[in-house]
């Protein structure tokens, strides 16, 4: 393995869609969504540590999860964690890990995944980012990976690339969901890509796009003496993060840069961001019900998410394209086509019990 390999799993995220299941003491990254018998964070990991020595996979999270991150991850130690003590986006988050990663190795390229997506062809995967680092070891250039678009999807971000014979491709801009006829004209246009949110970058040129794009961030988190990776790390940060800007990689560097490059990849990925994602994702019985958990008998009902907990006895009659979930003391049933609302249903349920 590559000791110049560096990774960091995002893992700060509360996934609200995902209500009853992922909530904010336990978020849907620490769960088995699909059933495999590994949660979503621990297959993130045990696919990059292929290819990324497991001292170098660092974890950014909230303080909240610390625990949990600990006892899923049984490879990863404290100092393996950065526990952000607010909310502040990703950016404030990738500049830490940059500084902390620079810190200890100048030579390092570092990957951005985040913990919750699905991907399928791993092997695939692999010689993507393999591909990635030798061009950014190389090169001072910001890289994302771009996923080929098999639907004009509104609810992911496209990048519009310059048509040209070398693999990795020049951005042209980010486009943020964009509605229906958009994304069905970006679709036949050929040239735009769904924005998955996975980066590759060395240490070096990211913090250069940090001093060149936000460059107060830098001061807050670099402020001269050195204190990543000693004893000091953690009170500075304590004081220090919560006075970073709240913003998105995407809005502050990657939208600002001129040095940003794509590389088209088809490794078979779902972002898991809905009930919806999830569904089609797993295998439906001859009716297109989909099951996670429970014994079910359906009678007219077809096209249903259905998860509760194991070995739960569920009976459905004459319901279609319905979610219903179960989860401790909570039922939600919902139409699938509704999905998107359930972030709202999870905080009126939340004042309300």
């Amino acid at each position: 393995m590559n000791n110049n390999y560096y990774a960091v799993i995002m893992a700060g995220g509360v996934g609200s869609r995902f209500w009853p299941v992922s909530t904010q003491e336990y978020p849907k990254q620490f769960h088995d969504m699909l059933g495999t018998g590994e949660s979503l964070i621990q297959r993130t990991f045990n696919r990059i540590n292929q290819l990324i020595p497991s001292d170098n996979i660092l974890i950014a999270t909230n303080k909240r999860y610390e625990d949990l991150v600990l006892k899923q991850l049984p490879k990863t130690t404290q100092q393996q964690l950065l526990l952000e003590p607010a909310m502040r986006n990703t950016a404030p988050c990738i500049l830490y890990a940059a500084l902390k990663i620079y810190d200890q190795n100048p030579e390092a390229v570092m990957l951005v995944a985040p913990s919750d997506h699905w991907i399928e062809n791993e092997t695939e995967f692999l010689n993507n980012i393999k591909t990635s680092f030798d061009a950014t070891g190389k090169d001072d250039i910001l890289m994302t990976l771009g996923i080929q678009p098999d639907a004009p999807n509104t609810g992911y971000g496209y990048i519009q690339f310059e048509q040209n014979s070398s693999v990795i491709k020049k951005v042209k801009n980010f486009t943020e969901k964009p509605h229906l006829k958009k994304a069905q004209e970006f679709l036949s246009s050929g040239d735009y890509l769904w924005n998955a949110g996975i980066f590759v970058w060395s240490a070096k040129s990211i913090i250069n796009a940090f001093k060149n794009h936000l460059p107060e961030m830098v001061d807050i988190l670099d402020d001269g003496n050195n204190v990543y990776n000693t004893d000091f790390e953690d009170d500075f940060i304590k004081s220090n993060y919560e006075k970073c800007e709240n913003i998105s990689i995407d809005f502050g560097i990657m939208e600002r840069a001129k040095n940003v490059h794509v590389l088209p990849v088809d490794f078979d990925w779902n972002d898991l961001g809905t009930w919806g994602s999830l569904y089609n994702k797993l295998e439906k019985d001859t009716q297109e019900n989909a099951i996670v958990g429970a014994k079910t008998i359906f009678r007219d009902a077809s096209g249903n998410m259905v998860r509760t907990q194991n070995g739960k006895k569920v009976i459905i009659q004459g319901l279609n394209d319905f979610i219903v979930v179960e989860k401790d003391d909570v039922i939600l049933i919902c139409p699938r086509k509704d999905e998107q609302d359930i972030k709202q249903i999870s905080a009126v349920a939340k004042e309300k019990f």
